[in-house]
C-alpha cells in the first residue's frame, strides 16, 4: 500500500487545494495510489501542520491553501518562456503582500530566464515556498555553473574574481540580449540570497554590512540560487532600483559598489597593481563607484596608485569613492590622488 510522505505532498498540495478544493481526498488517491483512509489521514496532518485550511461540513469538507504554501515544478529549458510558469503555475497559488509579490515575480522571471539563456543546461527546477514570515524561492539548473560561465566568458582564472565581477552588476555574457541587471537586482531585493555552483558558494544577508561572503557549497553540478524575502519588509522593487541610480529615479543603473574583500583572504594585503586593475575592470560602464575596504586591513602603494591615480586619471568621468577605510589606507589613497 502506498505510504504518503508529508514532505512529498507539500511540493504540490498548495496548487491541488486550489484546483480540487471539493474533492481533494479523491485527487490525492488518484495521484498517489493511496487508499481513501490514507488520503484522509494525510489531509488531517496537512491541516494540523498549516498546509491546508479545512471548512465546510464533516460529510462535504472543503480545503484551501493554509499559511504554509509551496509549489515545485521542473521545466525543459529549450524554448522556455519564463513569464508563463509564473503566471500559470505559481502566482495564482500564493497570497503575498503586493510589493513582496512584485519583488518575487522579478526574481523568479530573471533567475529562470538566466537559466534558460546562460546555463547551457537542459532543465530547471523551481520551488516557491510561503511561510507565515517569509517567501522563499529556489531555482536550480543542470548547466555549466554560473561562476564557470563567467570565468570562461571574461577570461578569469578564479571563481573569487568571477564573484567580484558579479557583485558589481551589469555583468552579462550576452550583451546584445541582456543588460546584466537580473541577478544583481534579485540579490538586492532579498533578505537572504545564496548562489551555489559547482562546489562554490557565496551568500549575501541584507542585515549585514559586509555584503557578499563565501558560503558552504552544495556538492552538485549546475547552479542553485536561493532568495528569501520577509513578508513584512519595507523594501520595494522601485526603491532598490532607485538606490543604484545617481538620479534616484531607478531608470539608469549607473552606480555600483566594489567589495574588495572578494579580492583577498583575511589578513592578506592588497598589494598589487594587477588587483587594482581587476577592481577597475568594467567600471567604465558606471558613473560612480564606491570602493569598499570593509574587511581589508592593509593595502600597498602599488594598489592605491594604480586605482586612484592611474585608473582615475584615465577615466575622469567616473567618481571613485573610498568607503570603510582605515586611517592608513585613507592616507595612502590621498597620497595617490595627489601624485
Amino acid at each position: 500500500m502506498t505510504r504518503l510522505v508529508l514532505d512529498h505532498l507539500t511540493n504540490w498540495i498548495t496548487a491541488a487545494a486550489g484546483e480540487h478544493s471539493l474533492d481533494l481526498a479523491a485527487h490525492i488517491e488518484e495521484r498517489t495510489g493511496a487508499s481513501h483512509r490514507a488520503a484522509l489521514s494525510a489531509l488531517k496532518r496537512l491541516v494540523d501542520a498549516g498546509w491546508l485550511v479545512r471548512s465546510g461540513t464533516a460529510r462535504r469538507p472543503t480545503f484551501s491553501p493554509g499559511s504554509l504554501r509551496q509549489v515545485a515544478r521542473s521545466y525543459t529549458l529549450y524554448g522556455l518562456q519564463e513569464d508563463l510558469p509564473w503566471q500559470r503555475d505559481f502566482a495564482p497559488h500564493f497570497a503575498l503582500p503586493k510589493h513582496v509579490e512584485r519583488m518575487v515575480q522579478h526574481g523568479f522571471t530573471e533567475l529562470v530566464n538566466n537559466a534558460a539563456d546562460h546555463s547551457g543546461g537542459s532543465s530547471v527546477t523551481v520551488s516557491l515556498r510561503q511561510t507565515p514570515s517569509h517567501v522563499q524561492l529556489l531555482v536550480s539548473d543542470d548547466g555549466c555553473g554560473v561562476f564557470d560561465k563567467i570565468c570562461t566568458a571574461f577570461n578569469l582564472e578564479d571563481t573569487q574574481h568571477a564573484m567580484l565581477e558579479l557583485s558589481k552588476g551589469r555583468l552579462t555574457s550576452a550583451p546584445d540580449a541582456h543588460t546584466g541587471r537580473g541577478l544583481f537586482f534579485s540579490s538586492q531585493l532579498a533578505d537572504v540570497f545564496d548562489i551555489h555552483a559547482n562546489n562554490t558558494a557565496y551568500q549575501r544577508r541584507a542585515w549585514e554590512s559586509s555584503g557578499w561572503k563565501k558560503g558552504r557549497a552544495l556538492p552538485r553540478q549546475g547552479s542553485s540560487i536561493y532568495m528569501a524575502i520577509a513578508l513584512n519588509t519595507t523594501r520595494t522593487l522601485d526603491g532598490v532600483m532607485e538606490a543604484w541610480s545617481i538620479a534616484g529615479d531607478g531608470i539608469e543603473f549607473d552606480q555600483t559598489r566594489v567589495q574588495l574583500r572578494l579580492l583577498t583572504t583575511e589578513g592578506q594585503a592588497l598589494d598589487s597593481r594587477a588587483a587594482a586593475r581587476r577592481v577597475g575592470s568594467r567600471l567604465t560602464t558606471f558613473k560612480r563607484a564606491e570602493i569598499d575596504f570593509d574587511g581589508v586591513t592593509d593595502v600597498g602603494h602599488g594598489f592605491t596608485d594604480e586605482l586612484f591615480r592611474v585608473f582615475a586619471k584615465a577615466n575622469p568621468q567616473i567618481e571613485l569613492v573610498a568607503v570603510n577605510t582605515t586611517p592608513r589606507i585613507a592616507a595612502l589613497i590621498k597620497s595617490a590622488r595627489a601624485g
